[in-house]
């Protein structure tokens, strides 16, 4: 008996489609999660209500304890003004307007004010 030369390629047709299928199956678990970061929400579970985790994006230029790197120091600053710059932003500086929600926001200044 002779081998026939479609075999092989069928059987990577059947591996391919097998392949595609268990792909799919693990993409329709996080379906929710896709769309909320499409539509520009991302997590917005316990980490919202949580400063410390929201300030981790406010390291790279006030330092790691926030007492001042290329930042200045944030230890002392007043609640509402956090609120304000992190919503409204400075003009000239890279502390652009809406880089937080107004929920966010008031996260990372209770954090904030509770540094010593």
């Amino acid at each position: 008996m002779k081998n026939n030369p479609v075999v092989p390629y069928i059987l990577i047709l059947a591996f391919g489609i097998g392949l595609i299928f268990f792909l799919s199956l693990t993409g329709s678990e996080n379906k929710k999660e896709i769309a909320a970061e499409k539509e520009g929400g991302g997590e917005k579970t316990e980490a919202t209500d949580d400063g410390a985790a929201l300030v981790q994006s406010c390291i790279s230029c006030h330092g790691a304890d926030l007492s001042g790197a290329f930042g200045p120091n944030l230890h002392g600053k007043d609640e509402a003004r956090i609120v304000e710059v992190l919503t409204k932003g400075i003009p000239g500086t890279p502390m652009e307007p809406n880089m937080k929600n107004e929920a966010e926001a008031k996260a990372i200044a209770k954090y904030i004010s509770t540094l010593k």
